[in-house]
């Protein structure tokens, strides 16, 4: 009797002991995801053509979220669980990396810039997109650059770098805006459309997603110099170096394999879901070269 409880208590340490391995082998959230059967991925309800919710399906689509998708079915492969379930969590540009940090969600693929701040509190992927910030305006608003935005309502998206960039360059220039913070994108391009803003300041890419809603896009231009210019990453959460690898490598065969470009092509040049939405933003030389040489950590 005495052999055989020793015997189950060398297995049960035995199989502890492997469990403990395997673990330490997959890292923290590839661990969580098999144990749970499931990964929670973040997503944006209006960062178009990123991540947004343009159908009555409520199910999210978009340039991140077809990343996302690949990095998922390289999860399945990896942690042998073909039906792994995948669930979406809606985040916002001042809950994306709270919500990453504390494990709410194993990965955000959205419209996330990269930046040394933000590299304390997250880990980041290759990056996806090169944007630039300029300024969305109507076509006949006489504004061209940053110098007409003096004394006028500008807007912008709350939370981003985008508002603290305005907001010092308001600040250091002396230019008297009234810098509006809107809660997303779309509002922030309403503003813009009803007079209340007489240009919104964002990422080109973000830009040229919002003036294609537009009942006539071509009434509405991209202006001004560049004010900054940003690489948007997935985020994971830091110190886990197993799942970012298996992040980094699923993206890295996507831009080998030339795979990206058919991607890229259905979300920034032809027309998108749900109204066949044409943005009519060709690839940038600094994206083609992203993708030729993919960095995951692009902030010097």
């Amino acid at each position: 009797m005495q052999k055989i409880t020793l015997i189950g208590c060398t297995l049960a340490l035995l199989l502890a002991t492997q469990a403990h391995a395997d673990e330490a082998a997959l890292g923290p959230t590839l661990s969580k995801i098999a144990k749970a059967n499931s990964i929670t991925l973040g997503y944006r309800d209006a960062s178009v053509p990123f991540s947004y919710v343009g159908d009555h399906s409520g199910q999210p689509m978009g340039y991140s979220v077809d990343l996302a998708s690949r990095i998922v079915e390289r999860v399945r492969q990896k942690l042998a669980l073909p039906q792994l379930k995948v669930k979406y969590n809606l985040v916002t540009s001042q809950t994306r990396i709270p919500l990453v940090q504390n494990g709410t969600v194993d990965l955000e693929c959205g419209s996330t810039g990269v930046t040394a701040e933000r590299q304390k509190q997250v880990a980041f992927s290759y990056g996806f997109i090169y944007v630039k910030g300029q300024l969305l305006t109507a076509k006949d608003s006489g504004i061209k650059s940053f110098t007409d935005l003096r004394g006028k309502n500008v807007v912008t998206t709350a939370g981003t770098t985008n508002e603290r960039y305005l907001k010092s360059y308001n600040v250091d220039n002396k230019m008297d805006m009234y810098v509006i913070s809107a809660k997303d994108h779309g509002e922030a391009f309403q503003m813009l459309q009803s007079g209340r803003a007489a240009a919104f300041y964002m990422d080109d890419a973000l830009l040229y997603g919002e003036r294609a809603k537009a009942r006539d896009p071509h009434n509405w231009v991209v202006v001004g110099e560049e004010q900054s210019r940003e690489i948007y990453s997935c985020m994971v959460r830091k110190d886990d170096p197993q799942f970012l690898a298996l992040v980094n490598a699923s993206l890295g065969e996507l831009y080998s394999s030339g795979e990206i470009n058919g991607i890229y092509q259905r979300w920034f040049e032809q027309p998108i879901p749900p109204k066949g939405l044409n943005l009519e933003f060709p690839m940038t030389s600094e994206l083609k070269a992203i993708f030729a040489k993919p960095v995951s950590d692009p902030v010097q």
